[in-house]
């Protein structure tokens, strides 16, 4: 296993070669054994244990057991607790959610802090059947299929290409010693009834089913890098991105015979799970939404709206003083005095600066909200009958922000000034402003 390991990493993970390594390493049998590996390979390499207390005095049995390796073999040892199933209450997590993301936010920490560059950890084949056969049994897309990356950003996991029974073996020959977690001989998890019941089934109807599995695994690899090829191209047709919000074309999509799978390959990266919601939408009336955590589909007319969710905690009023030139939040805008005016476009206006009343604020619109629109005699109109005019969509109006003299509409910015402090033959001093 030994020269296996080494001629796979000279030919696949060449990169892991003189860089900083951190071991991910529980004590049990998987990590032991990568941890004897990459030590018996001259790497160089610190071993990080995470002590989740989640089995009594077992979990600091396991603690020890990884600071005695480490110092056995003048390894550098990270270690830390957590108080995990506290966390899980906290943020309302599973206890395995709120293990998994205490880990790896630690060990990215431990990246940064003392310059390591690369996390190894030592799920093996047999986590990558059980992985596939978990997004099967739930429901999910080829990316599911595909199984466990062996590269992933700063993660490495480098034991893929080997089954639990090798590495067993390998340790049985090696006299490595290793903890075992009880909780593995439990069916209290989906993971621990696949591996105990559904595995050993598959095998006994075919002896080869790793090797089978191992094919088709492959196989789906090369056609999700054909669908990832295909994504990209027709992405480019139908979508467009502007600042923070990306737009579907829907009279170019609808012309694709199969449009749903590619809303499925662009959106589920964004969180969102509910397909026949996504795909009801195409078709659904102009203002209908749908959310992810973070993120909204919104029907407008011919195009769908991706964008990010707006902050609740979002402050609704900025003050601008008479002595500053510019602002960056929550816009940026520029403000200058000047003697000329030429109309540039949308994003500048010229004021007559006596009129206006300081401090000036930004707000977003609210409904009643009312303006005279420049070049309309005074007349004034709801702002919520000048967007329906400009044909502004919910996201538009969402993220539109309004200019206020004390009581009075200067600006709605970047769409229309207001009439009340336009330039007049009688004034003397003119302020520009500009959205930047």
């Amino acid at each position: 296993m030994l020269e296996i390991l080494k001629k796979h990493i000279a030919s696949n993970l060449s990169f892991l070669v003189g860089k900083k390594l951190l071991l991910a390493t529980s004590g049990g049998l998987d990590s032991m054994v990568m941890a004897h590996l990459f030590k018996d390979l001259k790497f160089d390499v610190a071993i990080a244990h995470c002590n989740f207390q989640l089995r009594g005095v077992d979990s600091f049995k396991d603690q020890k057991f990884v600071q005695d390796f480490a110092d056995e073999n003048q390894i550098p040892a990270y270690i830390t607790q957590f108080d995990t199933q506290a966390f899980a209450a906290d943020y309302k997590l599973s206890t395995q959610v709120a293990a998994r993301d205490l880990r790896y936010n630690w060990f990215y920490e431990l990246l940064e802090e003392e310059g390591y560059d690369y996390i190894l950890t030592a799920h093996h084949a047999d986590d990558n059947l059980e992985t596939f056969l978990i997004n099967l049994s739930r429901g999910t897309g080829l990316d599911g299929l595909t199984g466990i990356p062996e590269e992933n950003g700063n993660i490495v996991r480098p034991l893929l290409h080997f089954s639990r029974s090798e590495i067993l073996n390998y340790a049985e020959s090696n006299a490595i010693a290793w903890r075992e977690d009880a909780s593995n001989a439990s069916d209290k998890y989906l993971r621990n009834k696949i591996r105990h019941h559904l595995v050993p089934l598959l095998q006994e109807l075919n002896p080869n089913f790793m090797d089978a599995f191992h094919k088709t695994q492959s196989y789906l690899q090369e056609s999700a890098g054909l669908v990832e090829d295909a994504s990209i191209m027709v992405y480019q047709q139908v979508a467009k991105q502007e600042e923070d919000t990306i737009t579907f074309d829907l009279n170019q999509l609808r012309k694709l015979p199969n449009y749903k799978a590619y809303l499925y390959q662009w959106l589920s990266e964004f969180g969102f799970t509910a397909w026949n919601d996504v795909y009801d939408l195409v078709d659904a009336v102009s203002g209908k939404q749908i959310y992810a955590s973070n993120f909204r589909l919104l029907k407008n007319r011919d195009s769908l709206l991706l964008s990010k969710m707006l902050d609740p905690n979002e402050q609704l009023e900025y003050y601008i003083s008479l002595e500053e030139q510019k602002v960056n939040i929550p816009i940026n805008l520029a403000f200058k005095k000047t003697t000329t005016t030429a109309f540039e476009s949308n994003k500048v206006i010229f004021v007559d600066a006596d009129r206006l009343q300081y401090p000036l604020v930004l707000k977003r619109w609210q409904e009643g909200d009312s303006f005279q629109p420049l070049g309309m005699n005074g007349k004034s109109k709801k702002l919520s009958k000048f967007f329906k005019d400009e044909k502004l969509s919910l996201l538009d109006k969402e993220q539109c922000w309004v200019l206020w003299s004390a009581n009075a509409i200067v600006w709605i910015t970047g769409l229309r000034q207001d009439e009340r402090f336009k330039i007049t033959e009688n004034t003397i001093n003119i302020l520009k402003i500009e959205l930047e």
